[in-house]
């Protein structure tokens, strides 16, 4: 019989990663130690590889005046998704469906140079959508959702080049993660009036983007209906174990935001100009990548990623205080060690019990004295005995290089 494929929310639960309670309510999980371990590191690699390819960070609130979203056109054309406006005195707040908004309000705080483009402003915000209770499930949909997002305020000549490296800093997130995109789809409108009705904007982005997709060497289809309410988008597809497609990752360029917000910027010929702002997001929703991750990897994370990197097994209680000291000088290196002491069971026990731990350092009775670690890896293959300063030191490096690779 052939085993069912991985399935995150299992995993998630075996796993102590995350959980539901009725009290918070359908769609609102919370994070367990390790997921959040999971989460955080995840966080943190986003915001590093944004910071090096020239993205400023910024946080902005999670309720927005309702006015807000009548005038970036959400509540026209995404009320559906929208929870319902909040009395607050005099005034209706709401809390918000996208970032886009805030960000847009961001640029415009004051006035904009040329020379200042391409601003690149990236948040790792939070935000909310009132999906159906029927279509709720795990991590992939929920009601609360972490956004890995990000608006790029241009020039028109930029749009492109800036649209296919964000294009890249997807494909290079997707290694360091081990997430294989299944294919790339040009997302256009279709019939009905959920889209901003204006035929040249909609003609415009769409040939950016195919140029953008050219230019980048990539293969895509077009699909019809799948389009943002105010312009087309690329989504890379992604495929869970049971070959259930979604999308994780998106690229839009937007000539409707910025003419909705009224913003501008001082062209070198001293008049005013109107950006474009190119939506960006590498990894999507927190929850959903995690979601992806937990079963592409059926739980054994990436090293980097794991929320324990390395456990340390005495083999009996007299090493025990070596062991010990091993997890912490592990620590002091930034690793996640843990001690599978002796009194949890049988050496083979505790191996088995560590087998989706990348690495496991063994101290028996010579070891202890030598200060030396019997290595096994995850995947099975034993490097042999290894000096304990080597082996913490080829651990971390492979960790910083990130990357699938458990060894060199």
């Amino acid at each position: 019989m052939n085993a069912s494929p991985p399935d995150h929310r299992r995993l998630g639960r075996e796993l102590g990663l995350f959980d539901t309670d009725p009290l918070m309510g359908a769609g609102l999980p919370y994070w367990l130690p390790d997921g959040a371990v999971v989460r955080h590191t995840l966080e943190e690699y986003i915001r590093e590889t944004e910071r090096r390819a020239g993205y400023r960070h910024v946080y902005s609130p999670v309720l927005g005046k309702r006015e807000l979203y009548e005038i970036s056109g959400h509540w026209d054309h995404y009320s559906a998704y929208m929870y319902p406006a909040m009395k607050l005195g005099a005034e209706e707040v709401v809390l918000r469906p996208s970032l886009c908004p805030h960000h847009a309000l961001i640029y415009r705080s004051r006035s904009r140079s040329h020379r200042e483009l391409p601003l690149r402003i990236a948040e790792l915000g939070g935000m909310h959508r009132a999906e159906r209770s029927g279509v709720l499930g795990g991590l992939t949909r929920v009601r609360a959702i972490q956004l890995n997002d990000a608006h790029i305020f241009c020039t028109l000549d930029q749009a492109v080049e800036e649209a296919r490296a964000a294009l890249e800093l997807i494909t290079r997130a997707y290694a360091d993660l081990g997430i294989e995109a299944v294919r790339h789809r040009l997302s256009l409108p279709g019939a009905g009036g959920k889209y901003v009705a204006d035929p040249e904007l909609w003609r415009r982005a769409t040939e950016l983007l195919r140029q953008v997709l050219g230019e980048s060497g990539i293969g895509h289809e077009e699909a019809e209906g799948e389009a943002a309410f105010y312009g087309p988008k690329i989504d890379v597809q992604i495929a869970d174990p049971a070959g259930r497609e979604s999308t994780l990752s998106t690229v839009q360029i937007d000539f409707h935001q910025p003419a909705r917000f009224d913003l501008h910027y001082t062209g070198a010929d001293g008049a005013r100009h109107r950006p474009v702002m190119v939506h960006r997001s590498v990894i999507g929703s927190v929850e959903r990548a995690v979601a992806h991750l937990v079963e592409a990897h059926a739980g054994a994370f990436p090293a980097w990623l794991a929320p324990v990197q390395l456990v340390v097994l005495p083999v009996a209680e007299e090493q025990r205080e070596r062991a010990a000291a091993v997890v912490r000088e592990a620590r002091d290196r930034g690793l996640r060690a843990e001690l599978a002491d002796p009194a949890e069971g049988t050496l083979g026990a505790r191996i088995r019990a560590a087998r989706l731990v990348p690495y496991q350092a063994v101290i028996g009775a010579r070891e202890a004295g030598a200060d030396l670690a019997a290595v096994r890896l995850r995947d099975g293959r034993r490097p042999g005995e290894l000096p304990v300063p080597e082996l913490l030191s080829r651990i971390a490096a492979r960790v910083a290089a990130r990357g699938t690779a458990l060894w060199e």
